[in-house]
């Protein structure tokens, strides 16, 4: 089993543990990390296996959730998922049992109903993205935030995105701990219907304005006030 790579911020009394998606690193929670640690806590960011600074290959959703398992502490207080992030807590959830979940527009459900797999020759295309390609698509970027998703797509491996799991769902029946679903606005991955459903099995639910699938990218202040709310 690889040894992930785990960025740090903060030494405080209580932990926080932040868990990228699909092309990312931790390094995405550059703006989130100091935020937390600032309100008492220690937070552990990983690098999934093919990403930032941790092991290449081989990839399967459910050797990431056991190299989460391994890297992390038990029973954080809180637990933080994007997209892919967001599938992986919701499988590890039982077992890792932080006291808040947040689940960031999580990939649970196939891509517009195709399934994931055709979204990723268009992922793939990103590792050649040059800064004025980021600029163009994310009018809202910082440059700080553009230089680190550069830096993040020169150390991703895109041999990540040709897994047969990309075809697959895997949607959580009910929040096994107090969890809160934080939305694109709007979500592509879940959109209204689904959240109603979700909001009635048990997630609260809360879409951040202006955003779309990287919420904590493109509106980062909301995006901080919503999680105000749980941390």
């Amino acid at each position: 089993m690889p040894k992930l790579h785990l960025r740090e911020w903060g030494q405080g009394p209580r932990t926080a543990v932040l868990v990228h998606g699909l092309s990312g690193s931790s390094e995405t929670w550059w703006r989130v990390g100091p935020w937390l640690a600032a309100r008492g806590y220690r937070v552990l960011a990983p690098d999934l296996a093919g990403h930032g600074a941790s092991p290449r290959g081989p990839y399967s959703r459910e050797s990431w959730a056991d190299d989460l398992l391994a890297a992390l502490p038990p029973r954080p207080d809180l637990a933080v998922g994007h997209s892919l992030g967001g599938v992986l807590l919701a499988m590890i959830a039982d077992r890792l049992r932080p006291g808040q979940a947040v689940y960031e527009d999580p990939a649970w459900y196939p891509w517009q109903g195709v399934g994931y797999g055709a979204a990723q020759p268009a992922i793939r295309a990103t590792a050649s993205w040059t800064a004025a390609d980021y600029r163009a698509a994310h009018p809202a970027w910082s440059e700080e935030t553009i230089r680190v998703r550069l830096a993040e797509r020169r150390d991703w491996d895109p041999e990540t995105t040709r897994m047969a799991y990309l075809e697959t769902a895997y949607v959580p029946v009910f929040p096994v701990v107090p969890s809160l679903l934080l939305l694109a606005d709007p979500s592509e991955l879940v959109p209204p219907p689904l959240a109603a459903h979700f909001a009635q099995v048990g997630f609260a639910l809360r879409t951040v304005p202006r955003t779309g699938h990287d919420v904590h990218l493109d509106n980062v202040e909301g995006y901080l006030a919503a999680l105000e709310e749980v941390a």
